[in-house]
């Protein structure tokens, strides 16, 4: 996936994060969600590195970074340190200041960076989400039911782990098509790369952590950022599927006006997948906002 592009693995101060990058502009970060890897953006990442020094990653525990060994308050698959891997990355590439892209996980981590590193980020943008706190402040039994893998992945292991681990392939299938509406927009290549990483037990296990770390360290570090005043100054793109949960449930552009400054957004043709299912409107949305 993503032919043409370095690939390079950088050793940050928590983990060991494996990337691809490619082109000569401005520095852009990718950042990937749940339960994909960087070959998420391949339908994107070469127009884009025509503007930009595309950067995109795997998070840590996802893809081919390294798993960290999960703690009691699981603080090491937390969106505090997953964004301090990406920062470290993009300096060791020798960028102080980004622009980011986030989708689903990895806007959830670039949220986190834009509140503990705001020098760092330019521009953020988000696909296809609503805060994690309002999320947790505002579920429902609608929410719980679309949403239904944020209340399994954050069950005690390895209840979860044993269940996906069971069928991985059935389980990611039936998640791609539920969330996007099919799964005809996913090629048979990005589905065979996160299969692979999926049937890796210490890289399930890493997935798992991410979404306990949402329902408790990350959620401790929101309230405090809340009470402290803090809020994204940098400008904020909002994009998400009309067809997703998110467009569905909520007023995804006002969630984001509560915690950030100038936000701006719409929702795309598509569902959860943005990058996958409506890469021509999502390159053409990230044009208008980016600076390059």
């Amino acid at each position: 996936m993503l032919d043409g592009f370095e690939r390079r693995r950088v050793a940050t101060g928590g983990a060991e994060i494996s990337l691809v990058v490619s082109g000569a502009g401005p520095p852009l970060l990718l950042l990937h969600g749940f339960p994909q890897t960087r070959a998420i953006w391949h339908k994107m990442a070469p127009a884009l590195a025509e503007r930009f020094t595309v950067v995109a990653p795997d998070l840590r525990g996802y893809g081919e970074s390294e798993r960290v060994a999960s703690v009691p308050d699981h603080a090491s698959q937390s969106k505090r340190v997953m964004a301090q891997d990406q920062v470290e990355v993009m300096q060791a590439l020798g960028f102080e200041r980004f622009q980011v892209v986030g989708h689903d996980r990895g806007a959830r981590v670039a949220h986190r960076m834009a509140l503990d590193h705001p020098g760092r980020v330019r521009r953020l943008a988000v696909l296809d989400i609503v805060p994690t706190l309002k999320i947790f402040e505002s579920v429902d039994q609608r929410l719980a039911t679309v949403y239904y893998h944020w209340f399994l992945l954050i069950q005690p292991a390895p209840l979860p782990e044993h269940v996906i681990g069971l069928d991985p392939e059935f389980f990611l299938r039936r998640t791609l098509a539920s969330w996007g509406g099919n799964a005809e927009f996913v090629t048979p290549e990005a589905f065979a790369e996160y299969l692979r990483a999926l049937r890796d037990p210490a890289a399930l296990h890493a997935m798992c952590e991410d979404y306990r770390a949402a329902a408790s360290i990350d959620l401790e570090h929101d309230r405090a950022s809340r009470t402290a005043g803090e809020r994204v100054r940098c400008p904020l793109l909002a994009l998400w599927g009309e067809r997703g949960a998110m467009g569905r449930l909520y007023d995804v552009a006002a969630t984001w006006r509560d915690v950030a400054d100038d936000v701006g957004g719409r929702a795309l043709g598509c569902g959860h997948f943005l990058p996958e299912e409506a890469p021509d409107e999502t390159l053409a949305a990230l044009r208008d906002f980016l600076q390059a």
